[in-house]
């Protein structure tokens, strides 16, 4: 295989293709969360789940906004990449990329000029292949050099007199085939990855994309969130187009929104905290998407408690799964809670000690139960902030990661900070007297 030559009427994207993979992974992250199966179990699980329910909302459309929002976002600033390296290129496509997405957005520009739901399938194959050979070509490329950085500090040793004794020649010579056979393999993957593509053939594939994954979310959410365009999927031919207002919206494989039907009629959970649709979400008559995210005060998210509270969940967790292993832990966990918090843990095992004390077994136990209860559901709140928070981040282990990521309304982002609060002081409470209890029947007065 031949490499393109720089020179050439469209230059290659070399070093810049790893930042042109981190991008392709996030549209292909993108599409991947919107497919029928996924949007399927964000709403029959994550948005019905116990801990979304009660911590966050029952409000189905409030949820459908959130999530609507938080794609949008991401998909902007993909779109954002996409426009700067778009600069690079000379294709009419390519270049013209920020106007288009733009008039899209707006519902200005018919949907079927850009997009279907037929050819994003290969587009999205195509891009992960890209994303999979730029990864293996990114830590083939450290390797070699971590290997370079190693045969200089060999030769280091020589920059001074001349030793007496001779040195091995084997270790070096066998480092230098070692290294001769990485650069091979570097050589190689080269060609296959994003490195040797030219500017505009990886533009073009970003922007197609791109606009399929706008139109793909109007097509889910345009019944429920407003100031989308209307656009739908003509099963025949596969082609988005914009809906007349008196149209129907129906499922279609791959393709098709969601439709309220009588079978699937809202679930009353109990314990909910509803929230209620928050104003100022638009902005000279369009969606203010990162308005729309930002959580109100009364929230964890809001308080920026989200991150330290989930950790606090998830070493109570451990606390519980090991016992008397988790020793360290268990000292830890009280002084990470905020003052308040604090004191609210005092005041409930102040009123234990006093009621029955933490020597009775029955009461020992029915807390255990209760603590397992509460965590069935607590726990994944906090698993998914976690990692949440981790896929923001986008760190050199996930930048390349292209599977549907979690949602906000998953998280502790958007829950009532008071509830939340209750939770953990229940568990903590709980797990408290459990250790207590356990300690004491062992013959040890050591506190948890």
């Amino acid at each position: 295989m031949v490499v393109p030559n720089p020179s050439d009427d469209a230059s290659v994207v070399g070093i810049l293709s790893f930042e042109a993979a981190a991008t392709m992974s996030r549209l292909v992250s993108l599409h991947r969360s919107l497919s029928d199966a996924e949007v399927s179990r964000l709403r029959s699980d994550a948005m019905r789940s116990q801990g979304v329910a009660y911590l966050n909302s029952t409000d189905q459309s409030f949820l459908l906004r959130l999530a609507c929002a938080e794609l949008v976002e991401a998909l902007d600033a993909a779109a954002e990449d996409v426009s700067r390296l778009s600069r690079r290129c000379r294709g009419a496509l390519p270049v013209g990329f920020d106007r288009l997405y733009t008039d899209l957005k707006s519902g200005s520009i018919d949907p079927s000029r850009l997009a279907s739901s037929r050819s994003i399938e290969k587009k999205v194959k195509k891009m992960a292949k890209y994303v999979a050979a730029t990864e293996r070509l990114f830590h083939e490329m450290e390797l070699l050099n971590a290997m370079e950085a190693t045969e200089r500090r060999k030769w280091s040793r020589f920059s001074g007199p001349i030793p007496v004794q001779k040195l091995p020649q084997k270790p070096e010579a066998a480092l230098q085939l070692d290294i001769k056979s990485q650069l091979q393999k570097v050589r190689r993957l080269k060609e296959d990855s994003l490195w040797s593509q030219s500017f505009d053939k990886a533009v073009e594939v970003m922007a197609l994309a791109a606009y399929s994954i706008f139109a793909r979310i109007c097509v889910v959410f345009g019944p429920y969130v407003s100031g989308l365009p209307h656009i739908v999927v003509y099963r025949e031919t596969s082609r988005m187009g914009f809906a007349t207002p008196h149209l129907k919206f129906r499922i279609h494989p791959r393709s098709g929104p969601l439709e309220r039907s009588a079978a699937a009629k809202e679930v009353a959970i109990r314990n909910s905290c509803p929230i209620p649709r928050r104003a100022g979400c638009e902005y000279n008559g369009r969606l203010d998407w990162s308005r729309m995210l930002q959580p109100p005060p009364h929230t964890v998210g809001g308080s920026g408690l989200a991150l330290r509270y989930a950790n606090v969940i998830l070493q109570a967790e451990k606390v519980m799964l090991e016992g008397e292993a988790a020793k360290e832990e268990r000292e830890e966990l009280y002084w990470q809670l905020p003052l308040g918090l604090r004191a609210a843990v005092r005041a409930k095992l102040r009123d234990c000690w006093r009621k029955r004390g933490p020597s009775d077994g029955d009461l020992a136990k029915g807390w255990k139960d209760a603590v397992w209860r509460i965590m069935g559901w607590l726990g994944p709140v906090a698993h998914d902030t976690v990692r949440w928070q981790g896929e923001r981040t986008m760190d050199r282990a996930q930048r390349f990661e292209s599977q549907p990521r979690t949602l906000a309304l998953q998280t502790l982002q958007f829950s009532d900070r008071e509830k939340t609060e209750a939770a953990i002081a229940e568990v903590l409470v709980g797990l408290s007297l459990v250790c207590w209890y356990d300690e004491q029947g062992r013959g040890s007065l050591r506190y948890c």
